[in-house]
């Protein structure tokens, strides 16, 4: 879990580059299909294009464990975390909803 977050962080700061007028944020998809989560990093600057980049492949499919990967991320990175194909789910530990509504990606 530990090389997991080191990897993500890594990649992060080579992609953040903190430019005015541009939005970003993380999605976060459950793939049910190769039971792993996939992390992406979107940057959109003002009338431009959106960008997507694939940040990290967990292979380790526990919600459990992601809810803990996610508790020790958001403590450095600051950025929203969308959520994808966790409709009716909920975090372990907590008991909160993941994903409230399908968004049109599902």
């Amino acid at each position: 879990m530990n090389s997991d977050i080191e990897i993500i962080k890594g990649r992060l700061t080579r992609l953040f580059k903190r430019r005015p007028k541009t939005r970003y944020w993380l999605m976060l998809t459950n793939d049910t299909y190769d039971q792993t989560y996939n992390l992406f990093f979107y940057s959109q600057r003002a009338n431009e294009r959106l960008q997507s980049v694939p940040l990290h492949k967990l292979a380790h499919y526990d919600l459990a464990d992601l809810e803990k990967l996610l508790k020790a991320l958001r403590q450095d990175i600051k950025l929203t975390i969308e959520f994808v194909g966790f409709t009716g789910e909920r975090w372990p530990a907590s008991q909160k909803l993941i994903q409230r509504k399908r968004v049109p990606l599902e």
